[in-house]
This record gives structure tokens, C-alpha cells and sequence, in this order.
């Protein structure tokens, strides 16, 4: 992998191609994602180059006449953190991700990833964690069938038979069962982009892409080769 970045999604809008033809797109705010740190394999056993994304402020703490501490930003970053950022010469960063580049010895710390590293027709993967749905049952989760709607049937939206009575006497695992639906990493592969706003930090690509507006997606070259 030579080519990635962190995003955050905009939304949807649509957009005329030059043939005419309208094309939805999603809109990611590309970078410009700052280097934090670059791995070797012989300080880290492996070679990759660590970024960071979207600024974050710092948490620091004030002492005031009397002695008494009081926190500002208390969820802001720590010290520790503080002076990792500060190492490699930038503000602190809210989100911090990895990637495996194969030509990882080629950043330095400092260097800027920005959108332009993309280009219209390259071919992506986004992921992200998609959006919550909550509490749901078997149908809407799983795709079940419903049962009979007439009023003497006593089975209309459950899940089914939960398992036999003397043998096995249990419930398989992977059964489908209502319950929490939504917020898992998500990919979607082999995505093209069909423009890329470099001014703006902007990437449009064809179609959906996990997760909710303000999100985070990690935007890597595809790994998966056209059919």
C-alpha cells in the first residue's frame, strides 16, 4: 500500500460528469493529516508511519494562589500525548491511526498526507464505523421472515425456535436474536473517485460510504482487483 488518509464524511450530494450523466458522490474531508511518527523495524519490529487528524485541545492544569488545581479541557489530550505531538513538531491531534506503506522510510515526521495524494479514477477502500441503529429485532436485524399475522397464530415477529428441548438443550452459537444493530467497522471495497478538490481537501467518490455525517473513514487504495 503506498496510498491512504484519514477523512471525515461530509454527506451526500450528487454531481453532473462531463458525458451528462448524474453521479451520486459522498464528500470526505481528506486530511491534510500530519506525520506523528515514522516505525522501523529496528526501534519498532516493523515499518509503518503513524498520523494524526483533526485538531484537539490540550489539557492542562492551572494552580491557582491558594493551591487549588483546577483542569482546563479535561477531556482534552495529556501530557504524555502533548509531548509526542511536540517531538514531531505539530499541535495535538484527535485521532491517530497507522498505515503500512511500503515506502514508509520515505516520511519524516512533520511531513503533511494531504487529498491531493488521490486522483480521479483511482480505485479505494473506505472504512468506518457504521451508524447505530440501537435495539432491533430478528427481522430488521438479521432479514427474517415474519410469521403469520392472523390473530390465532401466536408467532409474528420472533425470532424462531431457540433450540430443542432434551438434545441439544441449548442454543447454537450464531443463532439470530434481537439486539444491538449498527456500530461495527465497516469496509467497503473497490470505490472509485470521481473528483478530487486538492484547495479544499476534498474527495468525491461514487456512491455510499460507511458511518454517519462528521465521522471518521480511513481512505486506503483498493486491495481488491476489478472482476
Amino acid at each position: 500500500m503506498k496510498k491512504a488518509i484519514l477523512a471525515k464524511k461530509i454527506g451526500m450530494t450528487q454531481i453532473f460528469m462531463e458525458d451528462g450523466s448524474l453521479i451520486p458522490v459522498t464528500v470526505l474531508e481528506a486530511g491534510p493529516c500530519v506525520v506523528t511518527q515514522v516505525k522501523t523495524v529496528e526501534n519498532d519490529g516493523y515499518e509503518a508511519v503513524q498520523v494524526g487528524f483533526e485538531e484537539k485541545k490540550d489539557r492542562i492544569t492551572v494552580v491557582d494562589k491558594s493551591g487549588k488545581k483546577e483542569v482546563v479541557h479535561e477531556h482534552g489530550t495529556g501530557k504524555a500525548m502533548q509531548g509526542h505531538f511536540k517531538k514531531a513538531g505539530t499541535t495535538s491531534k484527535r485521532f491517530v491511526r497507522e498505515f503500512r506503506f511500503e515506502n514508509s522510510a520515505e516520511y519524516t515526521p512533520g511531513s503533511v498526507i494531504a487529498a491531493d495524494i488521490f486522483a480521479e479514477g483511482d480505485k479505494i477502500d473506505a472504512t468506518a464505523i457504521s451508524k447505530g441503529k440501537g435495539f432491533q429485532g430478528a427481522i430488521r436485524k438479521n432479514g427474517q421472515h415474519r410469521g403469520p399475522m392472523g390473530h390465532g397464530s401466536k408467532f409474528h415477529r420472533h425470532q424462531g425456535s431457540n433450540g430443542s428441548s432434551s438434545s441439544p438443550s441449548r442454543v447454537f452459537k450464531g443463532k439470530g436474536m434481537p439486539g444491538h444493530m449498527g456500530t461495527e467497522k465497516v469496509t467497503v471495497r473497490n470505490l472509485e473517485i470521481v473528483r478530487v478538490d486538492a484547495e479544499k481537501n476534498l474527495i468525491l467518490v461514487k456512491g455510499a460510504v460507511p458511518g454517519p455525517k462528521k465521522g471518521l473513514v480511513t481512505v486506503k487504495e483498493t486491495t481488491k482487483a476489478d472482476a
